[in-house]
């Protein structure tokens, strides 16, 4: 029986396939999945690369692996994706062969650029048109660099011969065999270019980034026919009928689906995104605005909040400074102290984000003293989670959003019992973990699924919450831990900044 729906997750650090079922209780569980571990290739400082080549061969192999676990290609009705966002991809419209390393989210090489537009004064029509800032994190500068770094791209863009896109997109583009230049309306809305109020290409944003609109794809919804995979991949024409940001899709895995939800998803990064209904809300707080999905005639908006260092912090201690040899270590470390010691990791290896939008500071560890050793920087780096995740919460609340009762969380962080409690201490709220912990996933194979017809509506069985965390400190000492939080933050933008000290 032809029930299954193959979801590709296709992060900063893997590249996974997991097959869902529709279960006769309803909603989707999985039952086979393949993962393969994704290379970072690091050119220069505050520079982070991909090989689009080596992703797609990920993509086949663990693809491959699932649909042999899971009992062939006939067996699957569609594909869902979901992505890593705003890492950008220029190829051969020919060929279909990268003709660069992909430039990663994280990647800050194009500082100077949203530098000058902003100095320039068009970060107000920037945002008011896309709800997004003026940085480097977002894909319309990087296509720019992109085109200028490949000699001959741009003439040959005139003319057709190269195209850019997300990593979704380009995903497509090689699944149906060149046949599809399409992205969903979630990825376009991280580009810069996209107009939120009417989900198109805006010309004047195309110019401004000296991105030419004959390189964009087309523009489709989350759930919709986005292409036919080649028959000589898989064995069938497998019909790709989903896609979604990773953090938009997160957000539909949870569930998180009314006006007030929202969630953090702590991987390499942290991004909170809170659904704020069917209307969009322009943040003063710096806070993205953004959409949550458009599927099947339902719109959510959503205001987001990026973290641009979270699990990266904790591979750092590991990998850099090797003070552990695998993450789980670091709880069982950083509860052995009974504080702190007054010191503070600032984690702005590529920058710092939301609220802060700060792309030029770099990590900051400030309150060392002679009794400071690796279990206060463990300790520093995991409570570093917490007090980047408050200061998006309170600019959240300033834009008007509720308190916020209950915080759904996923990813390999919180697997981390004492990240999880002082997350929930430092921000007053309860945090809350589902059973089943691969919502990017999980979200995608739901508007595949919703595409197809395999279930009704997105709301099809709420996720399961086992694990939960309720605040138990102080208020007192959560606030002198957040003055120190913030007197950490200062010293980081200061550094950035000395200029201006």
């Amino acid at each position: 029986m032809k029930s299954l729906i193959l979801a590709i997750d296709q992060g900063t650090t893997s590249t996974r396939a997991i097959a869902f079922e529709a279960a006769p209780e309803g909603g989707l569980r999985p039952v086979a999945v393949s993962q393969i571990e994704l290379e970072q290739h690091f050119p220069h400082p505050g520079w982070v690369e991909h090989d689009a080549a080596e992703i797609w061969a990920a993509t086949l192999q663990t693809c491959r692996e699932v649909i042999r676990k899971a009992g062939g290609v006939g067996r699957f009705v569609a594909i869902g994706i979901t992505n890593q966002r705003e890492t950008s991809v220029l190829w051969d419209a020919a060929t279909g062969e990268p003709l660069h390393r992909a430039i990663v989210w994280q990647d800050r090489r194009t500082a100077d650029v949203s530098g000058k537009l902003a100095a320039a004064g068009h970060e107000p029509m920037v945002q008011a048109a896309t709800g997004l800032i003026l940085d480097p994190y977002f894909s319309a500068s990087k296509f720019a660099w992109l085109l200028d770094a490949v000699p001959g791209a741009r003439a040959r863009a005139g003319a057709g011969e190269v195209k850019v896109g997300t990593i979704e997109c380009w995903l497509i583009w090689k699944l149906t065999g060149g046949a599809s230049h399409v992205t969903d309306a979630t990825n376009a809305s991280r580009t810069s270019l996209m107009d939120l109020a009417t989900r198109t290409w805006r010309s004047d944003l195309a110019d401004l980034f000296k991105v030419p609109m004959s390189v964009l794809p087309e523009i489709r919804g989350c759930a919709d026919h986005l292409g036919d995979c080649d028959p000589s991949l898989f064995g069938a024409a497998l019909p790709i009928h989903g896609a979604a940001g990773d953090q938009q899709a997160a957000l539909v895995g949870h569930g998180a689906l009314k006006a007030g939800d929202a969630k953090i998803t702590y991987g390499t990064g942290a991004f909170l995104v809170a659904n704020v209904g069917s209307k969009p809300v322009a943040s003063a707080s710096r806070l993205l605005g953004t959409l949550g999905y458009a599927a099947d005639g339902q719109i959510a908006w959503a205001l987001e909040g990026s973290i641009f260092s979270a699990g990266s912090a904790i591979q750092w201690l590991r990998d850099g400074l090797k003070v552990i040899t695998e993450s789980r270590q670091s709880e069982a470390m950083a509860q052995g102290l009974k504080d702190n010691g007054g010191v503070y990791l600032v984690p702005g290896f590529t920058g710092l984000g939301a609220p802060w939008w700060e792309p030029e500071a770099r990590g900051t560890i400030v309150g060392l003293t002679r009794d400071s050793g690796p279990a206060q920087m463990v300790r520093a780096a995991l409570e570093s989670l917490a007090y980047q995740t408050r200061d998006l919460l309170d600019a959240l609340a300033k834009d008007g959003a509720p308190k916020l009762k209950v915080l759904k969380v996923d990813g390999g962080v919180t697997a981390n019992a004492f990240a999880m409690q002082f997350v929930a201490d430092i921000c007053d709220v309860v945090v809350e973990r589902p059973a089943f912990q691969e919502m990017t996933a999980l979200g995608a194979a739901k508007l595949a699924a919703l595409g197809v017809g395999l279930i009704d509506d997105l709301e099809d069985h709420p996720v399961e919450a086992p694990a939960r965390w309720t605040p138990r400190m102080a208020a007192d000492e959560r606030a002198r831990l957040l003055k120190g939080w913030r007197g950490a933050v200062r010293a980081a933008i200061i550094a950035a900044h000395p200029e201006d000290a």
